[in-house]
């Protein structure tokens, strides 16, 4: 894993100075070394940079750029199967100078073209230059977990795993997306394809962009969906038969991300999901799992000895870290430069803590995220299954017309209720469920944290809503359900722009390598055409993921309520962060800012600190936007 970064230039305005500093800002994403390739073609200048973290092929033959006949490459990711292709490549008469993945990149798009995506198994971002072609190609892994961001306006194409390293081209002017903003208020991040700068995005998972230098056209087209599985007819088999065939699937994967040539260790909660990667990976192996696990007993986040008893039980080398508050709390000064547009999940706190501790033991650690999107593992889906039926129930006539009433009557004026904890926004949230309870809604209500009715009120200018997959309407076949709409929904939208960006800024920060087995294109396509009663069994989520854990941990090992890893936002805001709230979100700077309605905001904070702990999260994404806004805008 590392960083890449580069541009095609059309005004020959770069120079090698310039594309030195750019690839210079992404050094914490590679720490063992360097490289550049500045190319002055006849109308236009290509340049490609890149930041290694040496994982595969430790030799000077895996350096970047990599250059083979008339293509060039920068890379940021792993290809697991990189091996299994070789061998095809070397059937077809290819010939190798190292043992890298990069260079077999370069041999399968000389034998296959873009359609090489197809054959890799792995999490990558790359970009190949085509000197007979004219051609940028850039690819991006089905389920985003490499980040890739690019730029397009007068005549200068700029692309980085990071938006910082765009801030060191002269080209490139920074003007704020508000309807970026807008999104980032409701979801706490800038969706993907959007981005929080004008002329900006994100390259969209499973597709490929192509750039012709010539033309300066820009092309996109889709390879992978996860729409193609759950439209298929689900699969008639035996539960019995599903648990055999996924735990295959899972070894499969899991074993894959143990490719590497330096060690690799596993992070470790005690939770289903880290559970079932090291019982699944140490169950064949005679050498010893290493494990990791973080506890910050000062806010409630202490894992330890649930991981600890595991880990006994597996029989894996257990590594156990206690942090402060302090520590933590330390942290939050980098988070605005390490995650270089806005963003909102407080537990990118306690991610940054575990990547660091566990940099110290190894270079690779596996992660268990995803397991939730694609085996039905959130508390949201309960709702679907219970609350979502309960309002279907309900007659139109009378749910509409109980949603009008409910819009006459403000939620200050609801007699006793109205003094309870986040009244206000959960009467809103019901309000427009009882209007629409479709699952899309449902979706949206459970998402957002400020609702459209707020944004008008909170920003000062008036705004677009963006498109995002939360809007898709792919999901139709036959066997779709709420269940598989909801999860469809969660792997295109909070797993990638919440979760994979979580957990690549902050591992990338120390110069750690993350990578997340259950991913695995082969795991999601499969669990997509499982019957939804094997992931969501009478109440019980992930049921058969728990059951594949059950054969391998006792059950009485793993039964304990789900912790969550967050810091406590709303006791932080009103004490250690006071001062900052009030630095960030004073009148004088709103005004000169001129982004938000400053009485809105005074608003929230006076209710705030006047007891209703409920509106916690709504000043920790003020606060987070206005620390990044400091930090890249002024």
């Amino acid at each position: 894993m590392c960083g890449i970064s580069g541009f095609v230039d059309h005004q020959a305005t770069s120079t090698e100075n310039i594309l030195e500093n750019m690839t210079h800002t992404l050094s914490h994403r590679g720490p063992d070394g360097a490289g550049t390739e500045f190319l002055q073609e006849l109308n236009f200048q290509v340049g490609l940079g890149h930041r290694r973290l040496s994982i595969i092929d430790l030799s000077d033959k895996g350096k970047q750029p990599m250059h083979h006949k008339h293509l060039w490459i920068t890379f940021n990711g792993e290809i697991y199967n990189y091996k299994e292709i070789k061998n095809e490549l070397l059937s077809l008469d290819h010939e190798f100078s190292g043992g890298s993945d990069t260079e077999v990149i370069l041999h399968a798009y000389q034998q296959w073209g873009s359609d090489c995506v197809l054959k890799f198994i792995g999490m990558f971002a790359f970009v190949i230059y085509d000197a007979n072609a004219d051609e940028l190609i850039c690819a991006r892994d089905r389920a985003g977990i490499k980040p890739f961001f690019y730029y397009m306006y007068n005549g200068l194409f700029l692309f980085s795993s990071e938006l910082k390293a765009f801030h060191q081209h002269p080209g490139f002017k920074k003007e704020i997306n508000l309807d970026a903003v807008a999104a980032f208020m409701q979801y706490g991040n800038v969706p993907t394809p959007h981005c929080i700068f004008l002329n900006c995005y994100k390259l969209k998972p499973g597709h490929v962009l192509t750039y012709n230098c010539s033309t300066r056209e820009l092309n996109s087209h889709k390879y992978w969906d996860v729409y193609t599985a759950y439209n298929k007819p689900k699969l008639q088999l035996s539960f019995d038969e599903a648990r055999s065939e996924t735990e295959n699937v899972l070894k499969s994967a899991f074993n894959y991300r143990m490719v590497s040539d330096v060690p690799v260790g596993v992070f470790l909660s005690g939770g289903y999901d880290s559970t079932c990667v090291s019982a699944l990976l140490q169950k064949d192996r005679t050498e010893k799992l290493k494990t990791f696990t973080i506890a910050v007993p000062d806010f409630g986040l202490n894992e330890a000895p649930f991981a600890k008893e595991i880990a006994s039980y597996l029989g894996t080398e257990h590594h156990e870290f206690d942090c402060t508050e302090k520590e933590a709390f330390e942290l939050l000064d980098d988070l605005p430069y390490y995650y270089d547009e806005p963003f909102a999940d407080s537990s990118a706190i306690p991610t940054m803590l575990i990547c660091k501790k566990a940099h110290e033991q190894v270079k690779v650690a596996l992660s268990a995220d995803g397991a939730d999107e694609v085996f039905a593992g959130y508390n949201r889906y309960d709702y679907v299954m219970k609350f979502g039926k309960f309002l279907h129930r309900i007659p139109g006539v009378l749910r509409k017309g109980t949603s009008h009433i409910m819009d006459k009557i403000p939620a200050a004026s609801v007699p006793f209720l109205n003094h309870s904890y986040n009244f206000a926004n959960r009467y809103e949230k019901l309000k427009g469920l009882l209007h629409d309870p479709s699952s899309r809604n449902l979706m949206k209500s459970l998402s957002q944290q400020f609702g459209e009715k707020d944004l008008t009120t909170l920003l000062r200018s008036p705004f677009q809503h963006v498109d995002t997959a939360y809007d898709s309407k792919e999901l139709h076949g036959a066997s779709s359900s709420a269940l598989s709409y909801m999860m469809a929904i969660d792997y295109q939208t909070y797993l990638m722009d919440d979760i994979l960006q979580k957990v690549d800024r902050a591992s990338m920060s120390t110069g750690l390598e993350a990578r997340d087995p259950f991913l695995d294109h082969r795991i999601s396509e499969w669990a997509a055409q499982l019957p939804d009663h094997y992931k969501y069994h009478k109440g019980v989520k992930k049921h058969l993921l728990k059951e594949i854990v059950h054969q391998y941990v006792p059950k009485k090992l793993m039964d304990r309520p789900k912790m969550g890893f967050a810091i406590p936002v709303e006791k932080w805001l009103s004490g250690k962060l006071r001062e900052k709230v009030d630095h960030y979100l004073n009148e004088e700077k709103l005004e000169r800012q001129g982004i938000f309605e400053v009485r809105v905001i005074t608003h929230l904070k006076t209710d705030f600190f006047s007891g209703k702990t409920e509106l916690g999260v709504k000043i920790w994404y003020l606060l987070m936007f206005q620390m990044w806004y400091e930090t890249w805008m002024e």
